[in-house]
């Protein structure tokens, strides 16, 4: 389903581009980042994105500052909190229902390969490459 489009929160592939397209157009109002990117080095995406704000870090805060934003927003840090524990949101108007929770599983980048299959992936990976054809966007 989700290789045709389906998902609860819609076609994924019109939101990643769109997204992207944008950032291509506006890059001072549109900031692209990738999940891979964020889980390599925390340190710096939130030094890119406190600049894109507009607001970097000082000298002073660039280490304790800047590491406490990581550590706060960290996967285990917002998977803990108790509003990303309970409750959830409707979808499809109200035939599904995603608990928040659901949203958490590991956060650890290559854990699709404890959850498809190796012709899965093949066919994923053929599907990202046609969709994302022509647009610069590479994975």
């Amino acid at each position: 389903m989700f290789c045709q489009g389906c998902s609860a929160f819609g076609p994924f592939w019109e939101h990643y581009l769109q997204y992207w397209k944008e950032s291509s157009a506006r890059p001072r109002e549109v900031l692209f980042l990738r999940y891979e990117e964020l889980v390599s080095d925390p340190l710096e995406v939130v030094r890119k994105l406190a600049s894109f704000l507009g607001v970097p870090f000082t000298q002073e805060e660039d280490g304790g500052v800047a590491q406490q934003v990581v550590s706060f927003c960290s996967f285990d840090s917002l998977r803990n909190l108790d509003a990303n524990k309970a409750g959830g949101v409707e979808r499809a108007g109200g035939k599904v229902f995603i608990q928040f929770s659901s949203l958490f599983r590991k956060g650890k980048v290559g854990d699709w390969a404890n959850h498809m299959s190796k012709e899965m992936a093949e066919k994923m990976d053929r599907l990202v490459e046609d969709k994302f054809k022509g647009s610069g966007l590479v994975f």
